[in-house]
């Protein structure tokens, strides 16, 4: 075994051997099918930490020769699978992590990472001459005419020279190289498998004439490996009731990434970090630089600014993912932006129904990710507003539990006032989404509903608590017409089936605005909800 050549297996031995451990190993089921067809070229991105360099280790472990690697697998779900035993350590692996090799080696990166490669290949093939082998396609097919051998190639951060902003020299033999491996007809024999990770899908101009062989699997179609981007419902609340965590706490903080097959996928970094230290809190964010995120959004490249904020409130906005070309430098427009942002993680993608959708749409995920959005803005001059709407939200929840009726009327004016267009002022539309706006801070301590359907209609906002020690909220907008009509309006419908299972303080708000003073007037009662 080799560091590069057939690596074996205690890489991923030891993420098995680790507290926690989530069996993804029917990821190598997909393998097998495609492995050895001409589909076998796979790009997986993801964000850090969601788990590729594991899944890496895994199908080396899997596929490499001169190791042993039944027992490791013997209790793993892949061990039933008809495939298992099709591919077990049964072909070459050549394992490249490039950052690894670029932090060490920079402008000489790919010479020595081939003198590395070489040095193996003649240790492990001795009865071949690779003398004149100055590059790993050429070992490959050296190895493949001679012996008849064949290879799964797998390299692990390959976009590492892109997102690092590699010197251009460097780059174009990275190109260079990249070509000669993937696009080479006489080695595209000996190559039964290649698989790359990263967290940008392929460059879209300059090297997707080198890699269009490649099936992409990214954050906006994971294709059929929507399981293996992160943790699922199930498996994350088995680890809850585990460790003795609060499952519906844990979606909260974790929860948000949804894709078409799979509609709930958590960060499996954070929810490891939850269930060993115990705690609900911000990890995955704790690894990486504020940076990536406030260096774009404070370019407001059309508008960017307006859909922040909405976002931060918990909204969705659209974003036409085929604007950005996956590169660090083309960032000409909100879409480019919001799309970088989505490979990042740091915004999830809701993509289109397109029967009637021409885009799809993106928000944040999270409260961990919402939180790492308010903090990287607060020392920003040009969010400064953002972060006042913050503090003024706060304020708002507590003046409406402590039943201030005059500073919650007060606190929606400034709200109403700083959230809508005064071309649209009095929109009704407008006047709502302003207080659901200017409510958005509940989402730390509320599940926040819009449009709660009732017995008898609907209510224009529900606050259901998910922290002890704090009343539901049932707020009521009217428009030219009484506080104490909304209260009346609230009354009047039933609540019943829908707040089966809450029992405790209940606070009916009832809001009017009068479309010609601009002004609020609140009325709150509070009441005990036992059905």
């Amino acid at each position: 075994m080799g560091l590069y050549l057939n690596p074996g297996n205690e890489q991923f031995r030891k993420a098995i051997r680790a507290d926690i451990f989530i069996d993804k190993s029917m990821m190598i089921s997909k393998l097998n099918h495609i492995f050895d067809t001409e589909n076998n070229y796979v790009c997986v991105s993801r964000p850090r930490r969601f788990g590729k360099s594991m899944a890496g280790n895994m199908i080396a472990a899997y596929y490499s020769k001169g190791c042993d690697s039944r027992e490791l697998f013997r209790n793993l779900k892949i061990a039933g699978d008809p495939s298992f035993e099709s591919n077990l350590n049964n072909t070459n692996v050549i394992k490249i992590d490039l950052n690894s090799e670029y932090q060490v080696s920079r402008d000489n990166l790919l010479e020595a990472l081939t003198e590395k490669i070489k040095d193996e290949f003649i240790s492990t093939f001795a009865d071949v001459d690779f003398s004149k082998c100055g590059h790993i396609a050429e070992l490959i097919a050296k190895a493949y005419s001679v012996r008849g051998e064949k290879f799964v190639v797998i390299i692990d951060e390959y976009d590492v020279l892109i997102r690092e902003k590699a010197k251009q020299e460097l780059f174009d033999k990275y190109l260079s190289f990249l070509n000669a491996l993937f696009k080479n007809s006489t080695i595209s024999p000996a190559i039964q498998l290649a698989y790359l990770t990263g967290i940008l899908p392929i460059v879209r101009d300059k090297i997707q004439s080198k890699l269009n062989l490649f099936t992409e699997y990214s954050m906006l179609e994971p294709r059929n490996l929507t399981e293996f981007v992160g943790f699922t419902a199930e498996e994350t609340e088995g680890l809850c009731k585990k460790y003795g965590m609060d499952y519906d706490e844990c979606r909260r903080w974790y929860d948000g990434y949804s894709f078409d097959d799979i509609k709930e996928v958590f960060n499996p970094k954070s929810v490891v970090e939850a269930m060993t230290i115990r705690k609900f809190s911000s990890y995955w964010t704790q690894t990486g630089s504020f940076d990536a995120l406030r260096l774009y959004i404070l370019m407001n490249l059309n508008g960017i600014k307006d859909d922040v904020i909405t976002m931060i409130g918990g909204g969705k906005v659209e974003v036409k993912t085929t604007k950005y070309l996956n590169t660090m430098t083309d960032f000409n427009s909100k879409d480019a932006v919001f799309t970088y942002l989505i490979h990042l993680g740091y915004l999830a993608y809701q993509a289109p129904d397109y029967r009637t959708e021409v885009a799809g749409k993106c928000y944040i995920p999270n409260r961990e990710i919402r939180e790492q959005w308010i903090e990287c803005l607060e020392d920003e001059t040009g969010y400064k507003e953002i972060i006042e709407q913050v503090q003024a939200s706060r304020q708002l929840i507590e003046e409406t539990i402590n039943c201030n009726e005059k500073a919650v009327a007060v606190a929606l004016d400034k709200a109403h006032q700083r959230a809508t267009n005064p071309l649209t002022y009095n929109n009704e539309a407008s006047f709502q989404s302003a207080i659901g706006l200017a409510y958005f801070y509940a989402n730390l301590k509320y599940t926040v509903i819009k449009e709660l359907p009732t017995g008898k209609g609907y209510a224009d906002l529900a606050l259901i608590p998910y922290v002890p020690n704090i009343p539901a909220l049932i707020i009521e907008l009217k428009c030219s017409d009484s506080a104490d009509s909304a209260i009346n309006q609230i009354k009047n419908k039933e609540y019943d089936d829908l707040l089966q299972h809450y029992r405790g303080d209940m606070l009916f708000v009832g809001v009017s605005y009068n479309k010609k003073s601009k002004k609020h007037t609140c009325k709150i009662e509070k009441i005990m909800y036992d059905v």
